[in-house]
């Protein structure tokens, strides 16, 4: 199987995590912040670790990492702990994730929350101009930006559009579910309020473990509540951070397996993971252009993107498309990719297009398998 999904998990992971997931049931298997013994204390320093390999690779050494499960649980810790208390002006890019925009909607319906969508060029480029009459006119309560998108792979300015919303006193959340590890941005400047990372996509992680840093002076309430380990007598949940917001269990051993992918990536480098990915993102482009039945979707050549492609094909729906190339031994991504408003943006709303990305370890015989997909889907429209 030819894997071309790497945008929803990348896959394979280096041989280092699954030999620390491994290592880490056999040898340990405690819980973090649940015991004075040296097992568990063992776990408690692999955690704090990997916060500060988060810290390293995110540019962000004064601020708090925390710990959830996925990125949407962390998108909804931070929105839904951002809007409970009052009307908001909340600014997003059309190419949000339903990860945002279903927890906008929610409060859109209950009244406390006008959402605004930025304003985009004909060539995908943001006009920062138009964007700070657009702030002028409705001043930004919080800005709300995917790093990149997942349907196109575009990668947005958000340090200017950040530093711009700071100017009108905005908070501002960057969703970096696609770009951690692989894209560099300076989360660390006083502009950027929180910044949401994927342990499982370009972090090269395991499934189960993501999360946020923010900064530790932002006050934020919590929507979840239960055991921390810490201050158990006390029934409100803890001031400090980041036990405010790590209730339950912790995934130690996806922590592991993202200690793992976190070292490889400072040993590799990230620079070295972006050129590898973009050398398979042209090799793609290249070899999706030889055929005339299919039409890229949201591919501007002068702009900045990840890995991800999104296409039409001719006389195909996307659905049908998904059992076609399931058939022919490629993974694919089909629909709308959990990101309606991006496909209302770029007219391939409702169907959806079908997704190819690539990553660091999308290998020539992976190409190769499309290359006979696509022949064979050629020869028998």
């Amino acid at each position: 199987m030819a894997y071309f999904d790497n945008a929803a998990t990348t896959f394979p992971k280096p041989e280092c995590v699954y030999e620390a997931m491994n290592q880490f049931y056999r040898a340990n298997g405690a819980s973090a912040a649940r015991g004075n013994y040296s097992a568990s204390m063992s776990v408690n320093q692999l955690v704090t670790d990997t916060r500060e390999r988060i810290k390293r690779i995110l540019n962000c050494p004064a601020k708090q990492v925390v710990f959830t499960p996925t990125a949407t649980l962390a998108l909804n810790i931070i929105i839904q702990g951002l809007l409970q208390d009052c009307r908001k002006n909340v600014y997003i890019t059309p190419f949000e994730h339903n990860a945002v925009t279903r927890v906008l909607h929610h409060f859109e319906v209950l009244g406390n929350t006008k959402v605004y969508q930025l304003p985009i060029c004909d060539d995908l480029h943001y006009d920062l101009n138009e964007i700070k009459r657009q702030f002028e006119m409705n001043r930004p309560d919080v800005l709300i930006m995917s790093h990149a998108s997942n349907v196109c792979g575009l990668v947005s300015p958000v340090e200017d559009i950040s530093k711009l919303a700071k100017q009108f006193g905005s908070i501002t959340v960057i969703d970096m579910a696609q770009t951690a590890g692989l894209v560099s941005c300076d989360t660390g400047l006083e502009t950027i309020d929180f910044a949401v990372f994927a342990g499982h996509k370009t972090l090269y992680g395991p499934t189960g473990i993501s999360g946020f840093v923010m900064k530790p002076e932002i006050v934020l309430e919590p929507i979840l509540f239960g055991g921390t380990g810490f201050e158990s007598a006390n029934q409100d949940m803890p001031e400090s951070l980041p036990e405010r917001f790590e209730m339950g269990t912790m995934n130690s051993v996806a922590i592991s397996g993202l200690n793992a992918a976190l070292t490889w990536i400072e040993e590799v480098g990230m620079n070295q993971i972006r050129h590898k990915e973009a050398e398979n993102r042209k090799k793609l482009i290249d070899l999706l252009c030889r055929y005339d039945f299919i039409r890229l979707v949201g591919n501007n050549v002068q702009g900045d993107y990840v890995g991800v492609v999104s296409v039409l094909i001719d006389g195909l729906s996307s659905d049908s498309c998904g059992s076609i190339f399931d058939r022919l031994g490629i993974s694919v991504r089909t629909g709308l990719q959990c990101a309606p408003t991006a496909h209302k943006f770029f007219h391939t709303f409702p169907a959806g297009t079908v997704r190819f990305s690539v990553g660091f370890f999308t290998t020539s015989e992976d190409f190769d398998e499309l290359r006979r997909a696509l022949d064979y889907i050629q020869e028998n429209l």
